[in-house]
């Protein structure tokens, strides 16, 4: 995922601002995994592969 993608995504709960957190990133700056964090639900998304997964909760255990 690329940082610039931050400009545009939003919770797909709420629609508010989501927190950017870190753990791969390749040598070309792109995010290989983390999450996304909305603080108004309190819910995380992962970002796996450079994928960011924003379904719903409900959603992701299916």
């Amino acid at each position: 995922m690329k940082k610039e993608l931050m400009d545009i995504l939003a919770c797909p709960m709420c629609k508010g601002d989501l927190e950017l957190n870190i753990e791969t990133e390749s040598e070309g700056g792109e995010i290989e995994t983390g999450s996304l964090y909305c603080k108004k639900c309190d819910l995380r998304y992962p970002i796996e592969d450079s994928i960011p997964n924003l379904l719903p909760p409900e959603l992701m255990a299916e």
